[in-house]
C-alpha cells in the first residue's frame, strides 16, 4: 500500500483556503510546495474574487450550474427553441446568486458573456429565418486565467453555418479572459449530449475538458 508523505499536509492545507475569506495562504515554501501539488492535481484554482487568492475544487463543487431552466424538456423534444428560457434569463440567476459585493462586476460582463444579439439569417430568396440557437451555460471552474465572479466559466451552445442542415453546432467555454475550448459536432443532438457532460463534470480547469474532445484556441 503506496503512502503519500504530503497527504495529511494538503489536506490541511485545502482546509486553510476554504476557512480564509480570501482564499490566502502563508507564503512560507511548505505552504507554496503544497499549492503547486494541489494546483498540479486540479485541487485548487486561482480565486476568481481576489487577486493572489485561491479557491478549492471541492468547494466549488457546492455553486450552482447555469443552464436554461427547462434543458432537459428541450433535449428530451418536449418544448422547442422559442420556448427556451433565454440567455438573459440564465445571466440574470447568476448574477443574483452571487454575493453583493460581486454582482456590478458580474453585470459589468454582461455583454462580453451574452453577446450582442444576433442578426436574423436572410435566405437567398429574401425570406427571413428564426434566429439561430445561442444557448448560455455558466459553470464553477477557471482556466489560464480566472473565471468570472464568484469562480465560474461561461460558455454557449450555437450553430455555425448557413442554416442548419448544414454546418456545426459548436460549444465554446471561456475563463474570464482569453482562454477557451471548442467542440464540434455535425448535429445538434451530438453537441446537446456533449453539453449534458461537460454539466456533469463540472467544476473543472478548460484543460480537464480537452478529455471530452475539446481543444484549446
Amino acid at each position: 500500500m503506496s503512502f503519500d508523505p504530503n497527504a495529511e499536509f494538503d489536506h490541511a492545507v485545502l482546509d486553510k483556503i476554504e476557512l480564509s475569506p480570501i482564499g490566502a495562504l502563508p507564503s512560507t515554501p511548505a505552504y507554496q510546495d503544497a499549492l503547486s501539488r494541489l494546483y498540479a492535481a486540479r485541487q485548487v484554482y486561482a480565486h476568481a474574487d481576489h487577486k493572489g487568492g485561491h479557491v478549492t475544487a471541492r468547494s466549488l463543487a457546492q455553486l450552482p450550474l447555469f443552464h436554461p431552466q427547462n434543458l432537459d424538456d428541450f433535449i428530451a423534444g418536449r418544448v422547442g427553441e422559442d420556448a427556451l428560457e433565454t440567455s438573459a434569463g440564465v445571466y440574470d440567476r447568476y448574477v443574483q446568486s452571487l454575493a453583493p459585493e460581486l454582482r456590478a462586476r458580474a453585470e459589468a460582463l454582461r455583454v462580453m458573456v451574452i453577446g450582442k444579439p444576433h442578426l436574423h439569417r436572410a435566405r437567398h430568396d429574401g425570406a427571413v429565418v428564426h434566429d439561430p440557437l445561442h444557448m448560455l451555460f455558466l459553470v464553477p471552474g477557471a482556466g489560464p486565467n480566472p473565471g468570472l465572479p464568484g469562480n465560474y466559466l461561461h460558455g454557449s451552445l450555437f450553430h455555425v453555418g448557413p442554416d442548419e442542415a448544414s454546418g456545426t453546432w459548436e460549444i465554446h467555454v471561456h475563463d474570464a479572459d482569453d482562454g477557451a475550448c471548442v467542440f464540434g459536432n455535425p448535429t445538434r443532438a451530438g453537441a446537446l449530449a456533449k453539453l449534458e457532460e461537460v454539466l456533469a463534470s463540472a467544476p473543472f480547469h478548460l484543460d480537464e475538458i480537452e478529455a471530452l474532445g475539446f481543444r484549446s484556441v
